[in-house]
């Protein structure tokens, strides 16, 4: 009797078609999440849980494996027909921390699924949206609760294990420790990778230092109570929050400015040199990191003829979402590295335009127009389409374009000049 491959009797993909008409959250090959609750935290954030169905479980995790805070998944969200995909960071996913889930849900509040599902934290996924655009508002607004949405496993290298391997690489010479201090720098919803984060490591017995720039008052919300829950339990975290949208509010210890600069970054009760630094922000946020960390740079030793350190070489950047990587940031006040001005988009094909400050893609999605995207993190290829005219920036490399045709992914990248589009 010959052997070999060996067709299934029953496939699964008719096994999950026939599931999925009985149950929605039924499947044996495809990662599903149900949304079970809603909690705000604040006037920038809203956090959303779901349930994890066997199939994200099983093919997520293995025996010795769990998850990893900085990573992020992917959800197709279907509005009126039409599939999106997002990225969104995790939170926490189970085993949940509970210090994090009973700091930022509210166990009694009512936009919560009243089953046994919704109170299974060994079966949770977290995470936290920015309320902006179209999937991110129906996702925090208008999606009912049970929703089942498809997703991808968690992925993503802004993480405590992945980077302590890059930088130990970068600098084997430094002879660098696994335990060395962590510093998290973050503005807005740039805090979002960071939650996940800062927890694991705390529960690694790190130091830890947060400081965040936001706009919106946190003094009655859920975030607020976190850390200062975490400030309690761990006597090795500090945070320090700064409101860049109230002068009276600007923390006194870090020299009452609104700004990152290098006095901000002195005054904190750490070692640069020895310090792990995170960062998630706007491209200004970025750019002031950068540039303060170029003039505390540390000076080469005397008996080697090796060039001057620099503490740029101790950050590691969140790549994921629309923030610009460092290659020319500490150049501070050139104009293609400030913060980036709107641009005009024109679309040849299509006799539109839109204004962009953006990548090409959520600036179009913005102004109401549809282009064409897959995975949004310039993996995929779905989003490409040729440049007739102008610049553009490439957000993962920092690589500027020709002024003339090339092709080119809206998804990651955004407009130095006005600039034409063949689409």
């Amino acid at each position: 009797m010959t052997t070999g491959y060996r067709p299934e009797i029953i496939q699964r993909a008719f096994v999950d078609f026939v599931g999925s008409r009985l149950h929605p959250f039924w499947s044996l090959t495809t990662p599903k999440l149900r949304l079970i609750a809603r909690q705000t935290i604040n006037e920038e954030l809203v956090a959303l849980k779901f349930e994890a169905n066997q199939a994200f479980k099983r093919l997520a995790f293995t025996i010795d494996d769990s998850w990893h805070g900085g990573q992020h998944i992917h959800l197709t969200v279907p509005i009126e027909g039409i599939n999106h995909q997002r990225s969104y960071s995790l939170v926490g996913m189970f085993p949940q921390p509970a210090d994090l889930h009973d700091a930022i849900f509210d166990n009694n509040a009512k936009n919560a699924v009243n089953d046994s599902a919704s109170n299974n934290l060994c079966a949770t996924v977290t995470i936290a949206i920015k309320p902006q655009g179209l999937v991110s508002d129906y996702l925090t607004q208008q999606a009912p609760l049970g929703t089942v949405f498809d997703s991808s496993l968690p992925s993503g290298d802004f993480t405590l294990a992945d980077t302590s391997a890059k930088l130990t690489k970068q600098k084997s010479e430094l002879s660098r420790s696994k335990q060395s201090p962590l510093l998290f720098i973050a503005g807005g919803s740039g805090i979002t990778p960071m939650l996940g984060l800062i927890t694991q490591a705390l529960a690694q017995s790190r130091t830890v230092t947060l400081l965040y720039y936001h706009r919106t008052s946190l003094a009655k919300s859920p975030f607020q109570a976190y850390w200062q829950h975490l400030a309690t339990a761990y006597p090795y975290f500090a945070y320090y929050m700064v409101n860049t949208a109230d002068p009276n509010n600007y923390s006194s210890q870090l020299a009452g400015s609104r700004h990152l600069d290098v006095d901000t970054l002195s005054l904190l009760p750490l070692s640069l040199a020895e310090s792990t630094i995170f960062a998630c922000g706007s491209s200004s946020l970025l750019a002031g990191l950068y540039r303060a960390l170029e003039t505390l740079s540390l000076p080469s030793d005397n008996h080697t003829l090796a060039p001057k350190r620099s503490l740029r070489d101790n950050v590691i950047v969140e790549r994921f979402g629309t923030a610009l990587p460092d290659s020319d940031m500490s150049l501070g006040t050139n104009e293609e590295t400030a913060d980036i001005a709107v641009q005009t988009v024109y679309l040849r094909g299509r006799q539109q335009q839109f204004s962009s400050g953006t990548t090409l893609l959520l600036g179009a999605e913005q102004a109401g127009i549809r282009l064409s995207y897959g995975c949004r993190q310039g993996i995929c290829q779905l989003c490409r389409c040729q440049k007739i005219s102008g610049v553009v920036k490439n957000i993962q490399t920092g690589k500027l374009s020709s002024h003339g045709v090339e092709s080119i992914q809206t998804c990651i990248n955004i407009p130095m000049t006005d600039v034409i589009l063949d689409v």
